[in-house]
């Protein structure tokens, strides 16, 4: 998904469709190669002194394969595209044709990489299917329709280890904080799980227990997932919504370490 400085331009911050969000596809980073300095330091002092009102701040400034055109990274990790002087702004991707590979989702997927090792693996509750090789987190909703769609894909697989961290949006689904502590509170609860989102069979034992729903719901807001299912590989690339097999078995290898 792509966010929009609403400061910047006249429309709304498009929000993250939640629990139904069209796959974002996944792929390297692109080489950058810093803008010449006097653009770069042209471009940082009009922009921060241009929209100084909202704090904005030049992160990164790269040029594009598109002659005259560069990129900036600001506040919030966000990509805009001007010309060297700084008069004119785009937002929105900037598009290979060749490729039909969007140049503004690698470089995305590149700023917002996250450190798999650093999460508290322990917190999720693991499936190990087949040799359990591959391995995805995912941030995940008991009442999400896409979530049990990718569970789904999931059970079509093999070899693979899968970290759900429970994520329950009540916004959106009021009963799911209580679901996702259910099942958390389960004897096994990765067979309680599995049975939920792939056969739709509820846990009978309703009864509570200490468990860090509370806490892993917060560390996605954290890592700036407002939406269900988001996944990370293990090379630190996020994919948010539901990819059907095979396609979602060949972006998990691809982002393996």
């Amino acid at each position: 998904m792509k966010y929009i400085l609403k400061f910047l331009l006249p429309l709304m911050l498009l929000p993250l469709a939640a629990c139904g969000q069209a796959a974002e596809k996944t792929t390297a980073a692109t080489a950058q190669t810093a803008a010449p300095a006097k653009v770069g330091e042209t471009l940082k002092a009009k922009l921060e002194k241009t929209y100084a009102a909202q704090n904005l701040k030049v992160v990164s400034i790269s040029e594009t394969p598109l002659a005259g055109i560069y990129e900036v990274v600001v506040s919030g990790k966000q990509i805009i595209y001007t010309d060297a002087k700084g008069d004119y702004m785009l937002v929105g991707d900037l598009i290979d044709i060749n490729s039909r590979e969007s140049l503004t989702d690698k470089r995305s997927a590149d700023l917002n990489k996250i450190d798999f090792s650093s999460l508290p693996l322990d917190k999720a509750i693991k499936e190990v299917r087949g040799n359990g090789k591959l391995q995805v987190v995912v941030f995940s909703d008991p009442d999400c329709p896409f979530c049990k769609r990718l569970e789904h894909e999931f059970e079509k697989m093999t070899d693979i280890t899968i970290y759900n961290f429970m994520m329950p949006i009540t916004s959106l689904h009021a009963d799911a904080a209580r679901k996702a502590e259910i099942i958390w509170c389960q004897p096994d609860r990765t067979a309680a799980w599995t049975k939920w989102m792939r056969q739709g069979v509820f846990p009978k034992n309703t009864q509570a227990c200490d468990n860090p729903v509370a806490e892993t719901t917060s560390l996605g807001e954290q890592l700036g997932f407002n939406g269900t299912p988001t996944l990370i590989f293990p090379n630190g690339r996020t994919q948010s919504g539901y990819s059907p097999m095979p396609v979602l078995e060949k972006i998990i290898s691809q982002n393996q370490k």
